[in-house]
């Protein structure tokens, strides 16, 4: 289990270290799970420990929300003072992910004979 946690680490370091190199508006993690997807892909599969671990940390995953939420508590007045670009970006991002995933779904459904 350590060995996979540290292989998650390190595709996450190298994700941010990607990202602040060539300055890029994606968030590191996020260039890491793509490389370790990429990665994964070319190996063939998951491995055993890989995937235990990967369950395990989804299994605790409600654990994680935890440092967020405190910090909506710390920063409540702030919140409460940009409410309203807080509202509309939460509602056009839902309605955009809403867009692609129907987007995806009729593209996908095309191909099926």
């Amino acid at each position: 289990m350590l060995g996979a946690l540290t292989l998650l680490l390190v595709f996450q370091l190298a994700g941010e270290a990607m990202a602040l190199y060539f300055a890029l508006p994606i968030p590191g993690p996020v260039i890491g799970m793509g490389l370790l997807f990429a990665v994964l892909m070319l190996r063939g599969g998951v491995s055993a420990p890989l995937r235990t671990t990967a369950q395990n940390l989804l299994q605790h995953l409600s654990l994680l929300f935890v440092p967020a939420g405190v910090g909506v508590m710390l920063h409540f007045q702030r919140m409460a003072d940009e409410w309203l670009p807080i509202a509309v970006g939460l509602v056009t991002s839902t309605f955009a992910a809403l867009a692609a995933t129907a987007l995806i779904l009729h593209c996908m459904t095309r191909r099926q004979p």
